[in-house]
């Protein structure tokens, strides 16, 4: 990534609250990765065995932990986290460099008369808007998108091409919601007729509420509630490819990898980490701070407890349980 404008080391260091350590008034435009960096590029370091290569390379600075203090060559940027530093600094070197998206409704839009856009909203080609719906300052909604009735999007937010949010969705402020995705559709839920053997529908009658500074991955698709409502909390990060029933809630900061499939009146509670490929069956609870890892699967109504706990496996259970389960197996092979 670089941009057009450069700012100094200097003023990347008062932005993103890193130590500098040389001259202040190099300009870097951008970042990259050490292999691929030049003289207008930030590049960073976790690990003091990859210092002397960022030296070397063509970057006109790192950001690198502790370990450099004492390092010369190149002028630093000293941080206790160095990958998040960087991310900061990629962050304030976009935001820099945007000229912001082009205000205003285009022609082949579509947007309701009883529609409210806020300050410098943008609609972009072929997108739909509906009756009574708001779209909050400094959103961008992207070509061919199709926002319901009375859906509610807050400031700052990002909407990709062709997103469909369905009726009633509310999404809060800087809510980034990437290409295809489909918001606030009907739950699975059907009531067999024992006496015809057909299944009718259940009401899918609730909302959907996306809490500030959330993103949704490309093609991902969330059910509104059936009554009541489904939630996504604040800064809760969604992979693409994830389907997210009717009636979950899910917490803070919550983590989801690409291909995870929750089911209905799932909740997930704070800071949870779950990998790829995840299968969790209703009405289950994964409490706060636990991991599960990819293609790890939850039966119906069970608990997963224990902050900090690494669970794998079907039916999910802490990793070195199930570590030694497979050992176990193994040596029951070998004897066979």
């Amino acid at each position: 990534m670089k941009g057009s404008f450069s700012f100094s080391l200097q003023q990347i260091a008062e932005a993103v609250e890193a130590r500098l350590q040389g001259d202040g008034s190099v300009q870097v435009g951008g970042v990259a990765s050490i292999r691929s960096a030049t003289a207008g590029d930030l590049v960073f370091v976790e690990e003091e065995k990859n210092l002397s290569q960022a030296l070397q390379s063509g970057a006109g600075a790192v950001i690198a932990g502790e370990f450099a203090a004492s390092a010369a060559g190149k002028p630093l940027l000293i941080s206790r986290n160095p990958k998040l530093t960087f991310a900061r600094a990629a962050r304030f070197l976009q935001d820099g460099n945007s000229t912001g998206h082009n205000a205003g409704v285009h022609a082949s839009a579509v947007v309701h008369a009883s529609a409210r856009l806020a300050a410098r909203v943008s609609v972009e080609e072929h997108a739909t808007i509906a009756d009574d719906a708001e779209v909050g300052e400094n959103s961008r909604i992207g070509a061919g998108c199709g926002i319901g009735r009375g859906v509610k999007i807050g400031r700052e937010c990002e909407i990709y091409p062709n997103v469909t949010i369905y009726p009633g969705t509310m999404l809060g402020d800087r809510v980034t919601v990437h290409a295809g995705a489909v918001l606030g559709s009907d739950g699975f839920g059907y009531v067999r007729d024992a006496k015809s053997g057909r299944y009718e529908k259940f009401p899918q009658v609730g909302r959907l509420v996306l809490e500030d500074d959330v993103e949704i991955g490309a093609n991902t698709t969330i059910d509104r509630g059936a009554l009541d409502e489904t939630r996504i909390g604040r800064g809760t990060k969604i992979d693409n490819l994830v389907h997210i029933g009717h009636n979950c809630r899910i917490g803070e900061n919550v983590v989801i990898a690409a291909q995870t499939g929750l089911s209905g009146s799932i909740v997930i509670e704070n800071d949870v980490v779950l990998g790829g490929q995840v299968g969790i069956g209703e009405h289950a609870r994964i409490e706060e701070g636990v991991m599960l890892g990819g293609q790890g699967g939850v039966l119906p109504n069970k608990v997963l407890r224990g902050k900090g706990v690494a669970f794998w496996g079907t039916p999910a259970q802490p990793v070195r349980q199930y570590l030694k389960q497979l050992a176990a197996l193994a040596r029951l092979g070998k004897k066979r």
